[in-house]
């Protein structure tokens, strides 16, 4: 089998010609002619469309293609040219229904003549590369009716008529409409933007020049956009029912460029009503507009940031230089605050939390809280109140609010070093004198701050707690290897690490003499539970509970400062004291004995003391007694509690000497660092550098930056190039 050849097959054409009747042709084309006058006269009932399709067939295969197609054209033009002429006829309103009616008609006879006609339109349309039949039906209707002379310009004017009058208020044949504008897009998308959309853009375009320019003339900003707002929807909602999808951004754009784009500055800066005054109304409703229609328009929204940070900084400029807001530290404060909620809220309600708004925000607050040098101070007063009575009663996640908001504040800080200096003192004196509402509200806020600043920030902070709790322990031992103390006078010492807590000076006084030896009592107790400590009393930050009895018999519990104490305990022996006396057996600081014997002397409801002559301020020659009048319905009175208080000029300064004191070590810790890995490194570099790594804690001063380097080249650290004076070389 394998070795068979294979034959090959092949199938011939017939020798003999197949003659077709000369006149066939002609016959069965009259009988298709007459087939399409009956299908457009709407007499195609009674035709058989698979005969026709069969005399259809045998044209082509007989090769008449072509007269069947030009046959088809000459048929179709000449019953469009009637329709024309019945179209043109028609008046008014009806021009829309017969044209839409004729085209309806043509659009089904169209398909009948193609079912017809399908197999011409399989095999000689491909291969003659001539127009397919419902797509000949299509043209035709463009050239003999949608550009006939006397249709064209009608049918246009008609429809921006149409639209027109919708604009107006009135009410259109929206399903006419749809119909016509689906006619002009099934003829092909170049016949619906020549011959609708180009002229549509246009008119609209006037149409809203000449509105947008009456509506700025008569209404205020809101009244606008809301205006610019309903005509923005009204485009959108005409596309849906009867335009092409594709021109809802071609005719939004119109709206957007005459109604937005060129009013954009008039509006934002619209007197009585602009951007401006929205902020400052709280106009959520406005903003929003403005902010969703602004958006859509190039350099919109940039134009509404740049006009609110121009406006937030001018304000929050105000807000932190004004002499009277400074008064009050915790006041100063909360309208920083009220400030920012109010614009967090804006950019939440108004400008769907747009990241650039919130940095607009961040850099405008950030600009204005250090315009004041006193911002870290009065942040850490602000603290200070609200964690030594304005927290009672809170819930915690109330508490955790306001101190998330302290931290918003903190984070705009540039020398945070400097509340953090603030911070150790009104947190010190909390701590001592047991004003702290929650210890837990006070131990979240330095977790957050160690989560911004790192450990560094808060260990000493962290070192001031653990203090606090040794010492409890610490008393506790002391009581129980002393227990024949326990029926006199009760002494609570803290003991304090001197790093951790805001360093002050030894300012030593005369302790009455039942506290002094219950003092050397407890230093010989501490110092023999630990050895190579050394202790030092801080009189100054001490208090005390004393009971005392007045002239009628009256008696009450004073909680005075260990200054106080002194003072009151010298009148158990005597009736009257001289200034000099007192200041004698005290040995209490000057300045700290007048403002001492001021609370108890001056103060009413306070006064346990008085002073001859009588007056505001003490004197040197003053002399004090027991006030035997002293009454108060409290049985426990306060005198002379210490409050958070702005620092005085001089404290202020020694307290900026002592942040610049301790900034040199950080700069040249930083410079070392820096010069250890880069080892070699120009002056500009260094200083950019230094900054860098600071930034976090504070803004270094370049002129600090270069004493620093001066002094790590005069220890040996570095080194000047010698080619190049500006370059150092670090010295290992």
């Amino acid at each position: 089998m394998s070795n068979q050849k294979k034959r090959s097959f092949q199938i011939e054409a017939f020798k003999h010609r197949v003659v077709v009747d000369p006149k066939y042709a002609e016959r069965t084309w009259k009988i298709i002619e007459h087939a399409i006058h009956e299908i457009y006269n709407h007499n195609a009932s009674g035709l058989s469309f698979e005969e026709l399709y069969r005399n259809a067939y045998n044209m082509v295969l007989h090769k008449f293609g072509d007269k069947l197609y030009s046959g088809l054209v000459t048929t179709m033009s000449a019953h469009l040219k009637e329709i024309s002429k019945s179209i043109e006829v028609a008046q008014g309103a009806l021009f829309l229904e017969e044209l839409n009616r004729k085209w309806n008609d043509h659009h089904k006879a169209l398909q009948m003549i193609r079912d017809i006609l399908m197999y011409m339109d399989r095999t000689y349309i491909p291969n003659t590369r001539k127009t397919p039949v419902h797509e000949l039906g299509l043209n035709l209707w463009r050239d003999y009716i949608i550009h006939s002379g006397k249709i064209q310009s009608r049918l246009l004017s008609t429809l921006l008529e149409l639209v027109h009058k919708e604009r107006t208020g009135e009410v259109i044949d929206r399903g006419l409409m749809r119909n016509i504008i689906k006619m002009l897009m099934d003829l092909g998308s170049s016949v619906y933007q020549e011959d609708f959309e180009k002229p549509f853009l246009e008119v609209s375009a006037e149409f809203y020049k000449v509105e947008s320019q009456k509506f700025i003339e008569c209404c205020d900003c809101g009244d606008y956009l809301k205006k610019a707002e309903i005509r923005l929807n009204e485009e959108i909602e005409r596309v849906a029912h009867y335009l092409d999808v594709k021109s809802e951004a071609k005719i939004t754009n119109v709206v957007e460029k005459e109604m937005i784009a060129n009013h954009m500055t008039r509006l934002v800066h619209m007197e009585n009503s602009g951007l401006v005054n929205m902020l400052l109304d709280d106009k959520y409703e406005d903003l929003g507009k403005m902010y969703n229609l602004f958006k859509r328009v190039p350099n919109g929204l940039s134009m509404i940031r740049d006009v609110m940070t121009s406006h937030l900084r001018e304000t929050g400029k105000q807000l932190v230089t004004d002499v009277e807001s400074s008064k009050d530290p915790v006041e100063f404060v909360q309208r920083l605050l009220d400030e920012r909620d109010k614009y967090d809220k804006i950019i939440c309600q108004a400008f769907s939390n747009s990241k650039t708004f919130q940095n607009a925000l961040n850099s405008s607050f950030e600009y204005f809280i250090n315009l004041n040098s006193r911002s870290p101070e009065f942040i850490s007063l602000f603290v200070d109140d609200k964690l030594r009575k304005g927290l009672k009663g809170v819930t915690e996640e109330d508490v955790e609010i306001i101190l998330d908001k302290v931290m918003m504040l903190f984070r705009y800080l540039r020398e945070k070093d400097v509340f953090e200096k603030y911070y150790k003192q009104h947190l010190a004196k909390r701590l001592l004198s047991g004003k702290t509402v929650c210890d837990d509200a006070e131990r979240s806020l330095i977790v957050k701050l160690k989560t911004e600043c790192g450990y560094q920030f808060t260990s000493k902070l962290e070192g001031m707690f653990t203090d606090m709790k040794t010492s409890e322990d610490t008393m506790q031992g002391f009581y129980a290897n002393h227990p024949e103390l326990a029926d006199g006078p009760t002494l609570v010492v803290q003991v304090l690490t001197t790093g951790s807590w805001p360093t002050q000076a030894t300012v030593t006084c005369n302790l009455p003499t039942e506290m002094a030896t219950l003092c050397e009592k407890f230093r010989s107790h501490y110092l023999g539970t630990h050895t190579g400590r050394r202790l030092s009393w801080q009189t100054n930050m001490g208090t005390a509970d004393i009971k005392a009895t007045f002239g009628k018999g009256q008696k009450h519990e004073l909680n005075v400062s260990t200054y106080q104490m002194c003072v009151l305990m010298l009148f158990n022996n005597y009736d009257m004291l001289s200034y000099k006396e007192i200041e004698q057996a005290t040995e209490i600081p000057t300045s700290d004995l007048k403002r001492c014997l001021q609370s108890m002397a001056c103060v009413k409801g306070k006064n346990v003391l008085r002073k001859e002559p009588m007056s505001k301020d003490i004197g040197t020659d003053d002399a004090f007694f027991v006030n035997d009048k002293f009454t108060s319905k409290f049985y426990k009175v306060k005198i002379g509690t210490v409050v958070a208080q702005k620092e005085s000029e001089p404290e202020k300064l020694e307290t900026r000497q002592r942040v610049e004191e301790d900034r040199k070590p950080q700069i040249e810790a930083a410079v070392v660092r820096i010069m250890k890995s880069r080892r070699v490194l120009d002056h500009n570099n260094v200083i950019a550098e230094v900054t860098k790594q600071l930034q976090s804690r504070f803004l270094a001063n370049p002129t600090e930056i270069k004493k620093r380097i001066e002094s790590l080249i005069e220890r040996e650290f570095l080194e000047r190039d010698s080619a190049d004076r500006k370059v150092y070389r670090y010295l290992a």
